[in-house]
Protein backbone atom coordinates (compact mmCIF):
# COMPACT_ATOMS: atom_id res chain seq x y z
CA UNK A 1 0.00 0.00 0.00
CA UNK A 2 1.27 3.43 -0.98
CA UNK A 3 2.37 5.05 1.90
CA UNK A 4 0.75 8.34 1.51
CA UNK A 5 -2.47 6.36 1.49
CA UNK A 6 -1.81 5.82 5.18
CA UNK A 7 -1.38 9.51 5.82
CA UNK A 8 -4.05 11.70 7.41
CA UNK A 9 -5.55 13.99 5.18
CA UNK A 10 -3.57 17.04 7.72
CA UNK A 11 -0.02 15.32 6.58
CA UNK A 12 -0.69 15.18 3.14
CA UNK A 13 2.20 17.17 0.87
CA UNK A 14 1.36 20.21 -1.01
CA UNK A 15 1.82 18.08 -4.41
CA UNK A 16 -1.10 15.72 -3.35
CA UNK A 17 -3.59 18.05 -2.69
CA UNK A 18 -3.10 19.93 -5.30
CA UNK A 19 -3.06 16.85 -7.61
CA UNK A 20 -6.95 16.04 -6.00
CA UNK A 21 -7.65 19.50 -6.77
CA UNK A 22 -6.65 19.95 -10.32
CA UNK A 23 -8.38 16.65 -11.38
CA UNK A 24 -11.39 18.93 -12.48
CA UNK A 25 -11.21 22.08 -11.79
CA UNK A 26 -13.53 25.46 -13.08
CA UNK A 27 -11.96 27.77 -15.84
CA UNK A 28 -12.62 30.83 -17.35
CA UNK A 29 -16.54 32.01 -16.65
CA UNK A 30 -18.62 32.53 -19.73
CA UNK A 31 -20.86 34.59 -19.15
CA UNK A 32 -22.21 36.64 -22.08
CA UNK A 33 -23.33 40.26 -21.62
CA UNK A 34 -26.29 39.51 -22.86
CA UNK A 35 -28.61 35.87 -24.09
CA UNK A 36 -30.15 35.66 -27.36
CA UNK A 37 -32.78 38.62 -28.62
CA UNK A 38 -31.42 40.92 -25.82
CA UNK A 39 -32.62 38.24 -23.16
CA UNK A 40 -31.38 39.17 -19.54
CA UNK A 41 -31.45 35.52 -17.87
CA UNK A 42 -31.31 32.10 -19.47
CA UNK A 43 -33.09 29.44 -18.51
CA UNK A 44 -32.21 25.77 -18.54
CA UNK A 45 -35.12 23.46 -17.33
CA UNK A 46 -33.73 19.62 -17.22
CA UNK A 47 -35.60 16.42 -16.35
CA UNK A 48 -33.19 13.21 -14.95
CA UNK A 49 -35.57 10.51 -16.45
CA UNK A 50 -34.17 7.70 -14.17
CA UNK A 51 -37.19 5.77 -13.92
CA UNK A 52 -36.50 1.96 -13.07
CA UNK A 53 -32.77 2.21 -13.36
CA UNK A 54 -32.88 4.07 -9.80
CA UNK A 55 -33.69 0.59 -8.28
CA UNK A 56 -31.89 -1.35 -11.00
CA UNK A 57 -28.82 0.36 -9.96
CA UNK A 58 -27.82 -0.86 -6.81
CA UNK A 59 -29.13 -4.31 -7.62
CA UNK A 60 -32.38 -3.72 -6.29
CA UNK A 61 -35.53 -5.73 -7.14
CA UNK A 62 -38.51 -3.90 -4.99
CA UNK A 63 -41.11 -3.97 -7.28
CA UNK A 64 -43.14 -1.39 -5.66
CA UNK A 65 -39.85 1.18 -5.98
CA UNK A 66 -39.89 -0.19 -10.08
CA UNK A 67 -43.38 0.73 -10.15
CA UNK A 68 -42.73 4.50 -9.07
CA UNK A 69 -40.06 4.40 -12.03
CA UNK A 70 -42.55 3.37 -14.20
CA UNK A 71 -44.66 6.38 -13.06
CA UNK A 72 -42.32 8.18 -14.77
CA UNK A 73 -42.76 6.96 -18.01
CA UNK A 74 -46.45 6.43 -17.69
CA UNK A 75 -47.71 9.72 -15.93
CA UNK A 76 -44.52 12.13 -15.14
CA UNK A 77 -42.19 12.96 -18.58
CA UNK A 78 -46.06 12.99 -20.74
CA UNK A 79 -47.37 15.75 -18.24
CA UNK A 80 -43.95 17.59 -18.38
CA UNK A 81 -43.99 18.01 -22.17
CA UNK A 82 -47.57 18.63 -22.39
CA UNK A 83 -46.88 21.46 -19.74
CA UNK A 84 -43.68 22.85 -21.51
CA UNK A 85 -45.95 22.28 -25.48
CA UNK A 86 -48.65 25.02 -23.66
CA UNK A 87 -45.58 27.74 -22.49
CA UNK A 88 -43.43 27.00 -25.50
CA UNK A 89 -40.46 26.19 -23.07
CA UNK A 90 -37.52 24.19 -23.84
CA UNK A 91 -35.72 22.01 -21.76
CA UNK A 92 -32.87 18.86 -21.89
CA UNK A 93 -33.94 15.06 -20.83
CA UNK A 94 -31.10 13.50 -19.23
CA UNK A 95 -31.71 9.46 -20.00
CA UNK A 96 -30.15 6.52 -18.82
CA UNK A 97 -29.48 4.03 -21.59
CA UNK A 98 -31.53 1.26 -19.98
CA UNK A 99 -34.49 3.88 -19.47
CA UNK A 100 -34.28 4.75 -23.27
CA UNK A 101 -34.25 0.99 -24.34
CA UNK A 102 -37.05 0.46 -22.00
CA UNK A 103 -39.31 3.47 -23.20
CA UNK A 104 -37.96 4.41 -26.99
CA UNK A 105 -41.06 5.77 -27.86
CA UNK A 106 -40.95 8.25 -24.59
CA UNK A 107 -37.02 9.28 -25.92
CA UNK A 108 -38.31 9.80 -29.97
CA UNK A 109 -41.37 12.18 -28.56
CA UNK A 110 -38.93 14.40 -26.43
CA UNK A 111 -36.85 14.99 -29.29
CA UNK A 112 -39.69 15.54 -31.60
CA UNK A 113 -41.38 17.88 -29.61
CA UNK A 114 -37.80 19.76 -29.71
CA UNK A 115 -36.09 19.17 -26.52
CA UNK A 116 -32.53 17.65 -25.70
CA UNK A 117 -32.03 14.85 -24.81
CA UNK A 118 -28.10 14.18 -23.15
CA UNK A 119 -25.87 11.14 -21.83
CA UNK A 120 -26.89 10.20 -18.01
CA UNK A 121 -24.92 6.67 -17.73
CA UNK A 122 -25.95 3.40 -18.69
CA UNK A 123 -28.10 2.07 -15.76
CA UNK A 124 -27.25 4.88 -13.04
CA UNK A 125 -24.15 3.55 -12.05
CA UNK A 126 -21.54 5.70 -10.07
CA UNK A 127 -18.72 6.75 -11.97
CA UNK A 128 -16.64 6.96 -8.96
CA UNK A 129 -16.38 2.88 -8.21
CA UNK A 130 -15.71 1.89 -11.45
CA UNK A 131 -12.32 1.51 -13.51
CA UNK A 132 -11.14 3.64 -16.65
CA UNK A 133 -11.80 0.99 -19.22
CA UNK A 134 -15.61 -0.05 -17.10
CA UNK A 135 -16.43 3.79 -17.21
CA UNK A 136 -15.53 4.72 -20.41
CA UNK A 137 -17.20 1.66 -22.23
CA UNK A 138 -20.63 2.59 -20.73
CA UNK A 139 -20.59 6.31 -21.23
CA UNK A 140 -19.86 5.73 -25.18
CA UNK A 141 -22.24 2.76 -25.13
CA UNK A 142 -25.01 4.81 -23.57
CA UNK A 143 -24.46 7.54 -25.89
CA UNK A 144 -24.89 4.66 -28.72
CA UNK A 145 -28.19 3.74 -27.92
CA UNK A 146 -29.34 7.26 -27.35
CA UNK A 147 -27.91 8.22 -30.98
CA UNK A 148 -29.64 4.81 -32.31
CA UNK A 149 -33.32 5.46 -31.07
CA UNK A 150 -33.76 9.01 -31.58
CA UNK A 151 -31.28 9.80 -34.40
CA UNK A 152 -29.39 12.50 -32.66
CA UNK A 153 -25.99 12.54 -31.14
CA UNK A 154 -25.96 13.47 -27.40
CA UNK A 155 -23.38 16.37 -27.31
CA UNK A 156 -24.21 16.58 -23.39
CA UNK A 157 -23.70 14.77 -20.02
CA UNK A 158 -24.81 14.66 -16.97
CA UNK A 159 -22.88 12.07 -13.60
CA UNK A 160 -25.76 9.94 -12.54
CA UNK A 161 -26.39 11.65 -8.91
CA UNK A 162 -23.37 14.01 -10.21
CA UNK A 163 -20.83 11.13 -9.52
CA UNK A 164 -17.51 12.11 -10.89
CA UNK A 165 -14.53 10.15 -11.25
CA UNK A 166 -11.04 11.04 -11.43
CA UNK A 167 -11.38 9.75 -15.33
CA UNK A 168 -14.73 11.35 -16.04
CA UNK A 169 -13.47 14.37 -17.41
CA UNK A 170 -10.59 12.52 -19.54
CA UNK A 171 -13.24 10.61 -20.73
CA UNK A 172 -15.65 13.33 -21.73
CA UNK A 173 -12.95 14.93 -23.81
CA UNK A 174 -11.94 11.92 -25.82
CA UNK A 175 -15.78 11.91 -26.76
CA UNK A 176 -15.67 15.11 -27.86
CA UNK A 177 -18.59 15.92 -25.43
CA UNK A 178 -19.97 19.73 -25.84
CA UNK A 179 -20.68 20.40 -22.39
CA UNK A 180 -21.12 18.64 -18.91
CA UNK A 181 -23.69 19.17 -16.63
CA UNK A 182 -22.83 17.65 -13.12
CA UNK A 183 -20.65 19.86 -11.24
CA UNK A 184 -20.69 22.98 -8.76
CA UNK A 185 -17.97 25.33 -8.61
CA UNK A 186 -20.31 28.69 -10.02
CA UNK A 187 -23.47 29.42 -10.80
CA UNK A 188 -23.08 30.38 -14.72
CA UNK A 189 -21.48 28.52 -16.70
CA UNK A 190 -17.42 27.81 -16.84
CA UNK A 191 -14.76 25.72 -19.30
CA UNK A 192 -13.67 22.72 -17.49
CA UNK A 193 -9.90 22.72 -16.85
CA UNK A 194 -8.22 18.76 -16.84
CA UNK A 195 -5.17 18.68 -14.28
CA UNK A 196 -4.84 22.75 -14.87
CA UNK A 197 -4.99 22.81 -18.99
CA UNK A 198 -8.43 23.57 -20.84
CA UNK A 199 -10.36 21.38 -22.19
CA UNK A 200 -13.37 23.54 -24.38
CA UNK A 201 -15.65 21.79 -22.41
CA UNK A 202 -18.31 24.06 -20.97
CA UNK A 203 -19.59 23.37 -17.09
CA UNK A 204 -23.18 24.01 -17.13
CA UNK A 205 -23.75 23.95 -13.23
CA UNK A 206 -25.81 22.35 -10.89
CA UNK A 207 -27.09 22.73 -7.23
CA UNK A 208 -28.66 20.47 -4.87
CA UNK A 209 -30.78 23.54 -3.98
CA UNK A 210 -32.09 23.62 -7.21
CA UNK A 211 -33.29 19.98 -7.63
CA UNK A 212 -36.36 18.15 -6.52
CA UNK A 213 -35.29 15.20 -4.99
CA UNK A 214 -33.50 16.73 -1.99
CA UNK A 215 -36.71 17.95 -0.65
CA UNK A 216 -39.42 15.21 -2.34
CA UNK A 217 -36.98 11.54 -2.51
CA UNK A 218 -38.62 9.15 -0.38
CA UNK A 219 -37.49 5.66 0.51
CA UNK A 220 -39.76 3.52 2.88
CA UNK A 221 -36.69 1.14 4.16
CA UNK A 222 -34.65 4.01 5.20
CA UNK A 223 -34.53 7.64 7.00
CA UNK A 224 -35.01 9.51 3.79
CA UNK A 225 -38.22 10.94 3.46
CA UNK A 226 -39.76 14.77 2.36
CA UNK A 227 -39.59 17.81 4.72
CA UNK A 228 -40.32 20.53 2.39
CA UNK A 229 -43.45 21.35 1.54
CA UNK A 230 -44.55 22.58 -1.96
CA UNK A 231 -45.12 25.85 -1.49
CA UNK A 232 -41.97 25.93 0.37
CA UNK A 233 -39.84 24.12 -2.48
CA UNK A 234 -41.56 26.57 -4.92
CA UNK A 235 -40.09 29.62 -2.97
CA UNK A 236 -36.74 28.47 -2.92
CA UNK A 237 -36.67 28.18 -6.51
CA UNK A 238 -38.38 31.31 -7.52
CA UNK A 239 -35.78 33.13 -5.34
CA UNK A 240 -33.03 31.22 -7.35
CA UNK A 241 -34.67 32.65 -10.77
CA UNK A 242 -35.04 35.77 -9.46
CA UNK A 243 -31.55 36.30 -8.01
CA UNK A 244 -29.85 34.46 -11.72
CA UNK A 245 -32.54 37.50 -13.58
CA UNK A 246 -31.19 40.21 -11.37
CA UNK A 247 -27.73 39.53 -12.29
CA UNK A 248 -28.31 38.87 -15.88
CA UNK A 249 -27.24 35.01 -15.82
CA UNK A 250 -28.24 31.69 -15.68
CA UNK A 251 -30.86 29.73 -14.19
CA UNK A 252 -30.68 25.95 -14.39
CA UNK A 253 -32.95 23.98 -12.79
CA UNK A 254 -32.94 19.92 -12.14
CA UNK A 255 -36.21 17.71 -11.75
CA UNK A 256 -37.41 14.07 -12.28
CA UNK A 257 -40.14 12.75 -13.96
CA UNK A 258 -41.19 10.38 -10.72
CA UNK A 259 -40.95 13.49 -8.54
CA UNK A 260 -42.11 16.18 -10.04
CA UNK A 261 -44.51 15.13 -11.93
CA UNK A 262 -47.56 14.26 -9.57
CA UNK A 263 -50.56 16.71 -8.95
CA UNK A 264 -49.80 18.36 -5.96
CA UNK A 265 -46.33 19.54 -7.42
CA UNK A 266 -46.73 19.92 -11.20
CA UNK A 267 -47.71 23.31 -10.44
CA UNK A 268 -44.14 24.32 -8.66
CA UNK A 269 -42.91 24.17 -12.37
CA UNK A 270 -45.73 25.57 -14.17
CA UNK A 271 -45.60 28.66 -11.66
CA UNK A 272 -41.69 29.08 -12.41
CA UNK A 273 -42.44 28.85 -15.80
CA UNK A 274 -45.03 31.75 -15.63
CA UNK A 275 -43.19 33.24 -13.21
CA UNK A 276 -40.23 34.14 -15.25
CA UNK A 277 -41.94 34.96 -18.60
CA UNK A 278 -43.96 37.39 -17.04
CA UNK A 279 -40.36 39.08 -15.93
CA UNK A 280 -40.18 39.47 -19.70
CA UNK A 281 -37.04 39.22 -21.81
CA UNK A 282 -36.06 35.28 -20.52
CA UNK A 283 -34.94 32.53 -22.93
CA UNK A 284 -35.80 29.20 -22.38
CA UNK A 285 -33.18 27.21 -23.51
CA UNK A 286 -31.98 23.79 -23.84
CA UNK A 287 -28.37 22.76 -21.89
CA UNK A 288 -26.43 22.46 -25.26
CA UNK A 289 -28.25 25.84 -26.39
CA UNK A 290 -27.00 27.81 -23.46
CA UNK A 291 -23.71 26.15 -23.56
CA UNK A 292 -22.73 26.73 -26.77
CA UNK A 293 -23.95 30.69 -26.65
CA UNK A 294 -22.08 31.19 -23.51
CA UNK A 295 -19.17 29.69 -25.18
CA UNK A 296 -19.66 31.76 -28.30
CA UNK A 297 -20.15 34.85 -26.89
CA UNK A 298 -18.16 35.50 -23.59
CA UNK A 299 -17.40 38.12 -22.56
CA UNK A 300 -13.84 39.27 -23.76
CA UNK A 301 -12.37 40.00 -20.53
CA UNK A 302 -14.18 37.51 -18.25
CA UNK A 303 -10.58 35.64 -18.22
CA UNK A 304 -9.60 38.04 -15.70
CA UNK A 305 -12.76 39.34 -13.77
CA UNK A 306 -11.70 36.82 -11.37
Amino acid sequence: MDQRGELEPWQWPEEHWRQLVNQARAGRPLRPKSWPGGARCAVALSFDSDHETNELRDGGKSIGRLSWGQYGNRVGVPRILDLLDRYGAKATFYVPAVAALLYPDEQRRVVREGHEIGIHSWIHELNSVLPYEAERDLMFRAADVLEEITGVRPVGMRTASWDFSPNTLRIEKEYGLLYDSSLMADEDCYELLLDGVPTGIVELPVEWVRDDAVYFMMNRFSSLRPYTPPEGVFDIFRREFDAAYEAGGLFQLTCHPHIIGYRSRIWILEELIRHAKAKGHVWFATHAEVATYARDHAEATAETAR
